[in-house]
């Protein structure tokens, strides 16, 4: 879909503006809503700091995806600070949980294994069915492949989530649900690195080409200045 014009710099990489595009986000948009509820519930009632991790993660996504419609048509500069935005809310996230990880050192017992497997496996349907969705839409601008990436975390860490269930299951620690917790958090600021990274390039592309409009205006009305 887009031009494959590395560093994120290229104006005419995908921006999101069809119609098959916008459908897709609406879908993963109710999807990622739901799973946040079910998934929060369910990580408080079987204190799992994982399943937590993961509904903010669906939560985020929510957040992510609705932005991201509502910046397609905008201009290039205004689709970057979003995706920048977007970026920095991801690091954001990852604090919490490495914080909130952290904190559940200090909770004695461990988490319900069960219900994680259970949730985890609704959460891996649903996410893989986000995937599948955007499949085609991998490249893109920044506030195209922040989409992606967001849906691929998703994927990733569910099934992490039921490898962390199955290892609570046989060692009766909290230990693997907090191994997970943490590695989603590190997860999290990987992909906001590298959505920062595409809209720094992109923001500074575009600057770039506004400078160099301004500056052709100007010496083709060399009287703008005067008027």
């Amino acid at each position: 879909m887009g031009a494959g014009c590395g560093g994120g710099s290229c104006s005419t990489q995908f921006d999101g503006a069809s119609r098959a595009f916008k459908r897709a986000l609406l879908i993963v948009i109710a999807i990622n809503g739901v799973m946040f509820i079910i998934e929060m519930l369910a990580g408080f009632k079987g204190q799992s700091m994982a399943l937590k991790a993961d509904a903010l993660d669906f939560f985020g996504d929510t957040v992510s995806y609705a932005i991201s419609l509502w910046a397609i048509g905008k201009s290039g500069l205004v689709r970057a600070n979003v995706a920048m935005a977007k970026g920095i809310s991801l690091v954001l996230m990852g604090v919490f949980v490495l914080g909130a990880t952290l904190y559940r050192f200090f909770v004695l017992g461990a988490p319900d294994e069960q219900i994680m497997g259970v949730i985890g496996t609704m959460a891996l349907v649903a996410n893989l069915a986000s995937v599948v969705v955007l499949m085609n839409y991998r490249d893109g601008d920044a506030n195209v492949r922040s989409v992606w990436l967001c849906s691929r975390n998703d994927a990733i860490g569910n099934l992490a989530v039921l490898g962390a269930a199955l290892a609570v299951y046989f060692s009766q620690t909290p230990w693997p649900d907090l191994i997970v917790a943490a590695l989603m958090a590190t997860l999290f600021l990987n992909s906001a690195r590298q959505i920062i990274t595409q809209a720094r390039h992109e923001i500074a592309h575009e600057k770039e080409a506004g400078r160099k409009k301004n500056t052709l205006s100007t010496f083709q009305d060399p009287h703008a200045d005067n008027g």
